[in-house]
């Protein structure tokens, strides 16, 4: 099954509700740098999304330097933003 590039309407939707969020330049990904109090606390962030990413089959791509986690949300599949880049940023929200 092909998965569907969110539209512009629904990108949009999901920038205003996180607005944390940014689009990428290229408009095909959103990005976010999240910081913690300690490398401990990034790494247990990072443990638990990796776990949701697991199960969700949808991987995001991220960067982790000591309190500090930079992430790049995108569907490769899709060319760009899909329903599966939605779901992954608002349960990294709630992982906070």
């Amino acid at each position: 099954m092909a998965i569907t590039r969110l539209s512009d309407a629904e990108r949009d939707k999901l920038l205003s509700d996180l607005p944390d969020w940014t689009l990428r330049a290229d408009g095909k990904a959103i990005e976010r740098t999240f910081k913690f109090g300690d490398f401990s606390a990034a790494w247990g962030f990072m443990n638990r999304v990796a776990l949701y990413a697991e199960k969700a089959d949808h991987h995001p791509e991220w960067f982790n330097v000591y309190n500090r986690v930079d992430v790049t949300l995108t569907t490769h599949d899709a060319d760009g933003l899909s329903a599966r880049d939605d779901a992954m940023a608002r349960a990294m929200e709630m992982f906070l």
